[in-house]
This record gives structure tokens, C-alpha cells and sequence, in this order.
């Protein structure tokens, strides 16, 4: 009797974690879609990416990264975002921010403390203990009862990406919409360094 119990409360605890992971999924990508109506499932594979590996690049040429950076900075004014989008949490867990290059362009930060953050957020690229194939599949399920725009050859696509763990670009309708121009950053160096210079 005891063990049966404990096997129905084990099932039972299962499924209230998976509900709440769904729901943490539909409101991550409810917001994104809200936020960025513009955005294909290729975007939403690359924020919730963003979330579960943080910045995806190993930081070898200090200088080179700067460099771009200051390259980034001229065209990070032709972004068309909203006024006070300075900042926003990728996927679900809000485990890193992108922090749109505006910041340093209106004065909010300077450059040299975004590099910085960005710098130290990155991180070598990990091997997930779950398949993030696995995750992704959930991820896609919800956000195809959102009409997020998807071909079946991009579909098809993102979930080789996804097998091999690989990071992907923003769509081409995304950056056409919106230009967007951000750095990753880890969100305990965001909220503990830079949370206090953005309105």
C-alpha cells in the first residue's frame, strides 16, 4: 500500500513539474511573440538556445571582440525597437539578458562595462546532460499553438541544430523588422552591475 501510494505521488509530482515547465514555455514565448510579432520559430529556438547555453561564443581575441563591438555600435542605431526596450530575459528560465547595444549609444552604459559583461558571460559550449533535442521538441509543441511561421524544411533544420547543440542565426525576417544588435549577458552580472544603470 505504501509503495503504491508513493508511486501515484511520484507520477503526481512529475506531472505538476511538467505543467509548470509548459506554462513557463507558453509565457516565454507568449512574451516573445508580444514583443517581437516578427519573430519565425528560428527566433524562438535562438532565445530559448540563449537561455540554456548562454553566450554561445568562446572569448579568444579580447581585441577582436571589441573591435566588432565598436563596428556593431554605428549600425546598432538603426535598430526599431520600441523606446524603453533596453533589456530582455531569453527563454525560460531568464538565466541570461540580452542587453540591446542602445544601452552604450544613449549613454546608459559605456562600452567598456558591456564588453566586459559580455566577456565574462561567455562560456565554452557544453554537452546538456538531456538532449537539448529533447527540450526543443517541447519547446517547438507549444510554440506551434502560438502559429509561430515555421516551413517544414525549417522545422527540419532547427532540429539538426538541436541534435548537434548548435546555435543558430536570428531569421532574416527578424532582423529585417527590428535590426537588433545586444550582447549576452549572464543575468547575476547583469542584475549585480549593470540592472542600476538602465531605466
Amino acid at each position: 500500500m505504501k509503495k503504491h501510494f508513493l508511486s501515484i505521488l511520484t507520477v503526481a509530482m512529475l506531472l505538476v513539474g511538467c505543467q509548470a515547465d509548459r506554462q513557463a514555455i507558453q509565457e516565454a514565448v507568449g512574451r516573445q511573440m508580444a514583443q517581437f510579432p516578427q519573430s519565425t520559430m528560428q527566433d524562438i529556438y535562438k532565445s530559448f538556445y540563449q537561455a540554456r547555453f548562454g553566450a554561445e561564443h568562446m572569448i579568444g581575441d579580447t581585441a577582436a571582440v571589441r573591435a566588432y563591438m565598436m563596428y556593431e555600435l554605428a549600425a546598432a542605431a538603426a535598430d526599431t525597437l520600441g523606446p524603453s526596450m533596453w533589456y530582455e530575459p531569453v527563454g525560460v528560465n531568464g538565466a541570461c539578458v540580452r542587453v540591446y547595444l542602445r544601452c552604450v549609444n544613449e549613454e546608459r552604459l559605456t562600452a567598456e562595462q558591456l564588453l566586459d559583461a559580455f566577456i565574462r558571460s561567455a562560456k565554452p559550449s557544453e554537452q546538456p546532460e538531456q538532449a537539448w533535442a529533447e527540450e526543443w521538441k517541447a519547446i517547438e509543441t507549444v510554440a506551434m499553438e502560438y502559429n509561430v511561421p515555421c516551413s517544414e524544411e525549417d522545422r527540419q533544420l532547427l532540429m539538426q541544430a538541436a541534435q548537434s547543440n548548435r546555435a543558430v542565426h536570428h531569421s532574416e525576417a527578424y532582423r529585417n523588422a527590428y535590426h537588433p544588435h545586444y550582447r549576452i549577458v549572464r543575468r547575476d552580472i547583469f542584475e549585480n552591475e549593470l540592472r542600476g544603470f538602465i531605466p
